[in-house]
């Protein structure tokens, strides 16, 4: 029984270390800030794991924008291609048109 009360104590002893250390709000703060411990420095907190923090979420910002900007010239790329394929389907249609108007004039003079 009194190895179960000293497993306990030493439970909440260490529940209440964790939720004192999990309140700060700072990223890099402690450990369980950004998404999970992020290694032996970000868990130290400090000003080493505030840099570190700083850093990754500087990654995280450049890695974002070089997709969103991979992807507004891919579709520059489209919107270009689809107008070139609209401008050949609209000469093939001024084709048709032309083709259809002389059989009608043929077959009318006849």
């Amino acid at each position: 029984m009194a190895l179960r009360l000293y497993g306990l104590k030493s439970l909440t002893r260490n529940v209440q270390l964790i939720g004192c250390r999990m309140m700060s709000n700072d990223l890099g703060g402690g450990a369980g800030k950004g998404g999970g411990t992020g290694g032996s420095i970000r868990e130290a907190g400090g000003t080493f794991g505030k840099i570190e923090a700083a850093r990754e979420e500087e990654f995280i910002r450049r890695l974002n924008a070089q997709q969103l900007k991979a992807l507004k010239d891919h579709l520059d790329q489209e919107v270009d291609h689809h107008e070139k394929i609209i401008k050949e389907h609209q000469a093939a249609i001024q084709r048709h048109k032309k083709k259809i108007s002389e059989i009608e004039g043929k077959t009318d003079t006849d």
